[in-house]
């Protein structure tokens, strides 16, 4: 390994140097009152920003309650969800309902931990500290996730009715169930790779998993409880009219009440990096949850295509799944992300210049977290200027947990959205058939939306 010695160092004239400029500008000192006494965000926050912000859109669905992922990462579930509800609604006749996310987050659990020791099967003679096996073995079954995921758990199990398994202690506060299930991953790995350096064949250590396996399902059950193989369904629909169904698999109910053609579904992202050439198919290697499933599928098209094809589902009446970097530049109370709503560069005397590209490439930015939009606010040209978004943090932020987003910071922050095919560009449908080009698994878009 190359080392590079540091040489410059820090003098003491060069600290009295920074003391003094410090202190010759009153703007600092301020500064530094401030921000000493409160929160950055409360000091740095824009007026012009929150006074010109509103929640009104030219293009607007229905406003369904608002979700709770509470103290979890399952973003990308709820706004999975989310989408599959507003068919469910309409065919129950509903005003209100949610379909279980314990549930899903069942499943991604126990096809996480197979995904992961199938992983450490194929890469049992990599070394140990090397940088994939260092990856593999970091956070195996963190609650994030990525559209394809979310694709390939509805299409293997189904959906239930939130009623049919409800929320539990660790799938709103999960920390707990995750470290512990990491804590036997992580031995589980060390025995499947000492069994292979002794000399044990695949099929020895294939038989071996399935009772890891059985291990793994008795600790997630423990936490979530179990998910049901079939369920009686009956309800009474917004109007009082009572209904009975029989008994429904998760499949059957899918089917019958939250259909979605998964497969008439693409995943666009916007990375403008040198190693992403626009309208390429990509993949992220060992990215997913289910073995068998599909593999993840990435677009990546310019500013323009990702944008229209959102517009257009809009347009269209259909709510669309995105992920983002949510934390940039938010104002979590208000529900606002804008480009401006902090001004760092007043605050600090210096301007933040990096534009996406860079924030990529040197770490600053990366999909964080997976939402719903339900609105879009176009001009009088036809070019959004801003973005309804229905989030998954309760009701206590933004307009009772709407939110408002910029189109400057879609621009800048938005990296994926899942859209019907028919809003592709039909010169790019081609290449959604095409090999894709395989990333390795710490690039910046394997990032899973988990906020």
């Amino acid at each position: 390994m190359t080392t590079y010695p540091l040489t410059a160092v820090i003098t003491p004239d060069r600290t009295q140097q920074f003391h003094d400029s410090f202190q010759a500008d009153p703007k600092n000192r301020m500064a530094r009152n401030a921000v000493t006494k409160n929160n950055i965000h409360d000091v740095a926050t824009n007026r012009d920003v929150v006074a010109g912000t509103d929640h009104t859109f030219s293009h607007t669905l229905h406003s369904n309650e608002i979700t709770a992922q509470k103290a979890s990462g399952r973003c990308w579930m709820f706004a999975g969800l989310n989408l599959f509800r507003v068919t469910a609604m309409e065919k129950l006749g509903l005003e209100k309902f949610e379909l279980s996310q314990t549930y899903a987050m069942f499943w991604d659990k126990i096809e996480k931990s197979n995904f992961f020791l199938e992983s450490i099967i194929c890469t049992a003679d990599e070394p140990v500290d090397g940088r994939l096996l260092t990856h593999l073995l970091k956070d195996p079954i963190q609650d994030g996730g990525q559209w394809d995921m979310f694709v390939n758990l509805i299409k293997k199990y189904g959906v239930v009715p939130k009623t049919v398994m409800p929320e539990a202690e660790s799938s709103t506060n999960s920390r707990y169930m995750n470290w512990l299930i990491t804590a036997k991953l992580r031995e589980f790995a060390a025995e499947l790779r000492r069994l292979h350096a002794n000399g044990a064949t695949e099929t020895t250590l294939r038989t071996l998993k399935v009772e890891m396996m059985a291990v793994i399902y008795r600790m997630v059950a423990i936490h979530l409880g179990e998910p049901p193989q079939s369920f009686e369904w009956q309800w009474r629909d917004k109007d009082g009219n009572f209904h009975r169904d029989g008994r429904l698999t998760p499949q059957e109910f899918y089917q019958r009440y939250s259909p979605y053609n998964l497969d008439d579904m693409a995943c666009l992202i916007h990375c403008p990096t040198p190693d992403k050439p626009f309208n390429a198919l990509y993949t992220i290697d060992y990215l997913g949850n289910v073995v068998e499933g599909d593999i993840i599928r990435y677009l990546n098209v310019a500013m323009e295509v990702f944008k229209q094809a959102a517009v257009e589902m809009i347009k269209a009446g259909k709510p669309v799944w995105f992920g983002c970097d949510v934390g940039k530049m938010l104002e979590r109370d208000l529900g606002i992300m804008d480009t401006h709503t902090y001004d760092y560069e007043l605050l600090y005397g210096t301007p933040f210049t990096a534009d996406k590209t860079e924030r990529v490439l040197y770490g600053h930015s990366v999909m964080t977290h997976a939402m719903v939009f339900t609105g879009v606010d176009l001009d009088d040209n036809g070019r959004p200027t801003k973005w309804r978004v229905e989030n998954s943090w309760g009701d206590k932020f933004g307009e009772k947990g709407y939110m408002v987003m910029s189109d400057a910071w879609f621009d800048e922050y938005m990296y994926e959205i899942a859209v019907d095919k028919q809003y592709v560009p039909a010169e790019l449908l081609p290449i959604l058939e095409t090999e894709p080009t395989h990333l390795p698994p710490w690039d910046p878009m394997g990032a899973l939306a988990a906020a």
